[in-house]
């Protein structure tokens, strides 16, 4: 897919950046031109995305943060701005989850997904906020939340929860931070193909939730390029407060 939108002169902050869809949209971001700050719980950890950015041409630093610990987070924070200069765009990308039944799941295990998810996101959000409104400069925070954050599926209800309070965190973000020039939008992603998920799509389980998607695939990872730019970017400078879904029409599937 042929991306064309300048990031050159930008400066990102994307958490949970050493694997998965965190590495994937450092990435793109480094490939349009945006110096790159990558997070993670250890910064060693992020060697190879650092190693990928660089031997593409891109510019990226690495910086320990774990987004349940506040005294991390200010840290991180405080590093990323000082190695960029300043941070345009944050990616608020660091997710776990727990499948388990709601009866069965443990307090900690609950704790952990939405300290995660949601508590950890606005502890980012906050700090890169602040920092965006004492600079003058604004800028654009994307939350990365998912279609579960709209919808229901079982056995994930901490994971639903997390999500579905990251999608209304990223409303009254957005109303309350557009005075300051800062744009908060959040990107709801479906079910998409990565090497974790192979084993269960090739089920009967797995085939049987791919035909319930109106396009009947999976999506690809290269297929939330696009829709990550606008939202980073001027090319979305109108758009706050809005959930972009990239899922193949499962939303609008019937029930």
């Amino acid at each position: 897919m042929s991306v064309t939108i300048d990031l050159n002169g930008k400066t990102a902050l994307v958490t949970g950046a050493s694997s998965g869809l965190g590495r994937h949209f450092a990435g793109v971001l480094a490939r349009a031109g945006a110096r790159v700050a990558l997070a993670a719980r250890r910064a060693d950890a992020l060697a190879d995305t650092r190693a990928a950015i660089e031997s593409a041409g891109g510019s990226a630093v690495a910086v320990a943060m774990d987004v349940t610990d506040p005294d991390s987070v200010r840290a991180g924070v405080a590093e990323a701005a000082t190695a960029l200069g300043r941070i345009d765009i944050l990616v608020n990308n660091a997710g776990v989850t727990v499948t388990r039944s709601f009866l069965d799941m443990e307090e900690e295990e609950w704790d952990r997904v939405v300290d995660t998810n949601l508590t950890g996101c606005a502890r980012v959000a906050r700090a890169v906020a602040r920092r965006m409104r004492d600079d003058g400069t604004g800028g654009a925070i994307v939350n990365i939340a998912s279609i579960l954050g709209l919808r229901v599926a079982g056995q994930l209800s901490s994971y639903i929860a997390s999500k579905g309070g990251l999608v209304q965190l990223t409303q009254a973000m957005a109303l309350e931070l557009a005075r300051h020039n800062i744009r908060v939008n959040a990107l709801c992603p479906g079910y998409l193909e990565t090497e974790l998920n192979a084993d269960f799509f090739a089920t009967d389980a797995g085939r049987t939730l791919v035909k319930r998607i109106p396009q009947r695939r999976l999506g690809r990872l290269d297929e939330l390029d696009v829709p990550l730019l606008l939202l980073c970017s001027d090319a979305g400078s109108y758009m706050t407060g809005s959930m972009l879904t990239v899922d193949g029409g499962h939303m609008v599937s019937s029930l």
